[in-house]
């Protein structure tokens, strides 16, 4: 029913937004992904949404890209995966990380993410199979074959999630020595 909110960014609160549109202040809820990137509030901000209709409520979810909202939708196909949980899945990994998961079958893997068990995590495996993207080496890809994945192991090792350790490392351009993309990407997050 509602499939994009343009408006002004009026408030930020994880993991709820309000944006002004037209006069109508707008709560959605969005992932960390899309939490972050957002603009200064006060600036005009462009959402792609979700709306859940249940009994007691009417509840907007917001995505910056339209593969968030895909796999969102997905999640929400699963028995047992509501809303909150499938805000939740994205906001643990990103889409081509959960994608990469259930391509390997690797349910220890969605067991980190809070809210999902054991149980839930192999009927995502099960049930996402086929329906989600998957990028061979995900952020890998994006620049240098190797130092890249040691980057972001080093990044990690010193303390930072597997979400701020990949948007460092996506920013880092392919040519840099091992030692100097760690460097940029520590500056990059030191930045954040």
């Amino acid at each position: 029913m509602i499939g994009r909110i343009q408006g002004i960014l009026v408030e930020k609160n994880f993991p709820q937004v309000i944006v002004s549109c037209a006069g109508v202040g707008y709560e959605i809820d969005v992932p960390m992904s899309t939490f972050y990137p957002l603009p200064r509030t006060g600036e005009e901000v462009t959402l792609l949404t979700h709306l859940v209709v249940r009994e007691d409520a009417h509840l907007l979810f917001g995505f910056l890209t339209a593969g968030e909202r895909a796999a969102f939708r997905q999640l929400l196909k699963i028995s047992g995966v509501g809303p909150k949980v499938a805000l939740s899945v994205l906001s643990g990994m990103s889409v081509e990380d959960l994608g990469d998961a259930v391509a390997a079958q690797d349910a220890a893997r969605l067991t980190k993410v809070p809210g999902i068990g054991k149980k839930t995590a192999e009927r995502l495996v099960l049930e996402l199979r086929d329906k989600l993207p998957r990028v061979t080496l995900g952020v890998r890809a994006e620049t240098a074959p190797g130092a890249s994945a040691d980057v972001l192991n080093a990044l990690m090792g010193l303390g930072y999630n597997e979400r701020e350790a990949s948007a460092a490392v996506k920013q880092l351009p392919g040519d840099l020595q091992l030692a100097d993309a760690i460097r940029q990407a520590l500056k990059q997050l030191a930045k954040t």
